[in-house]
């Protein structure tokens, strides 16, 4: 079966096909039955006629009631195929979506990420999951019963939608766009991060939601609805932040990134914006215990919220505990795969923590892409983004 992954307007031609038209002066449409002659020799024909335009004028009908449904945020669970017929815009105009980003070319997302993907859409339930892939396209036509796993997984969960990342489209009417027209990728030594950077400074300012890095496990619901989260105390990062649609912080921090660019300082355009543009407005102070900070309506998360392990210890996901943390003061885990090297991966029957946390919170991606993997997958793995 393959599966294109943008479709777009299906109620234009559910419109043609059924004999619906709009009223322009009531706004609201209208659907009849298409007159047709009559013939005395075919009364059956004509009764096959009306029963067609009948089951067009249905299945019409029921997709708006979908979308409504959609809207009222409602569960996704009635027609979930419906959801393939919906375009980034209107998925994000749902508003409240969690966002990640896959700034590679690469089609098949590594456990890791498959696994972010899995934990928030079981987190969240009632909003939209979306990756935006750049390796996709307009297009892209994946065949979803051939080597892709992980994305057969991930599209056939209710709330979860892949769509191509378009970065030009992303940053139109942000002050971006002339930062993105200028630069020239191939002598960027980081673009695949820098590129992240921008695209979810854009993606937040644009619709709101909750942006995460891909090698974020959930735990449980960020009850903030503007944070940033602590690396360390006076440290922000830019892996985990949410915030309303036109948010004047984020805003300034678009402006603050095209201004402060240096593409050979890793990190410029990212926690280290978000922490400058930070303490630009904020006192900040050390973190004691494990209360949050709050300044200009933001809430400062404390470290222990998705960093309880720091990244000089990183490493200790990967290895056996005499006793597992609980992470009672998370809401989720960062795993630093950018500093997994060695390309250490989650390995059934290990014991380790990390095979713990995918057992729990990615059961589905434990299951099909760690039990049932080939050794040689065993060692795939790719820095998130």
């Amino acid at each position: 079966m393959r599966q294109t992954v943008w479709v777009s307007s299906p109620r234009s031609w559910a419109l043609r096909q059924s004999g619906c038209h709009c009223d322009g002066k009531r706004r609201s449409w209208k659907c009849g039955f298409v007159r047709t002659r009559h013939d005395p020799k075919g009364p059956g024909k004509a009764r096959m006629l009306k029963k067609i335009h009948i089951c067009l004028c249905f299945f019409f009908v029921s997709g708006i009631l979908y979308e409504i449904s959609l809207l009222s945020g409602c569960c996704f669970s009635y027609m979930p195929m419906s959801k393939h017929f919906l375009t980034p815009e209107q998925v994000l105009n749902l508003g409240k979506s969690i966002i990640f980003l896959e700034t590679t070319e690469r089609l098949e997302p590594p456990p890791l990420v498959s696994c972010s993907v899995e934990s928030a859409a079981r987190i969240y339930q009632d909003r939209p999951v979306i990756l935006f892939m750049k390796g996709l396209t307009n297009d892209t036509a994946v065949d979803l019963n051939s080597s892709y796993a992980a994305f057969s997984l991930l599209s056939s969960m209710k709330n979860v939608f892949i769509f191509p990342l378009q970065m030009e489209t992303v940053f139109q009417e942000t002050p971006l766009l002339k930062w993105y027209n200028q630069v020239v990728p191939e002598q960027e030594k980081n673009w695949v991060h820098i590129s992240s950077d921008a695209s979810r400074l854009a993606l937040i300012w644009k619709y709101g939601g909750i942006y995460m890095d891909t090698d974020v496990i959930s735990i449980r619901p960020i009850p903030e609805e503007s944070f940033l989260a602590a690396q360390k105390s006076q440290f922000s990062s830019n892996g985990i932040f949410g915030f309303p649609a036109y948010q004047k912080f984020i805003w300034d921090c678009m402006e603050n990134f095209v201004l402060k660019y240096n593409g050979n300082i890793w990190g410029n355009q990212g926690p280290f914006l978000m922490t400058r543009m930070l303490k630009a407005i904020c006192n900040l102070t050390d973190f004691k215990g494990t209360e949050d900070h709050r300044c200009q309506n933001i809430s400062f998360l404390n470290p222990q919220r998705f960093y309880p392990i720091p990244y000089p210890a990183w490493g200790r996901y990967y290895e056996v505990w005499d006793k597992s943390p609980n992470f009672n003061h998370s809401y989720g885990l960062h795993l630093w795969n950018f500093m997994n090297r060695n390309r250490k991966t989650v390995v059934a029957g290990s014991d380790t923590l990390a095979e713990k946390l995918y057992k729990a919170y990615c059961p589905t991606t434990y299951k099909d892409l760690v039990q049932n993997a080939q050794p040689r997958d065993l060692t795939r793995s790719e820095d998130a983004a």
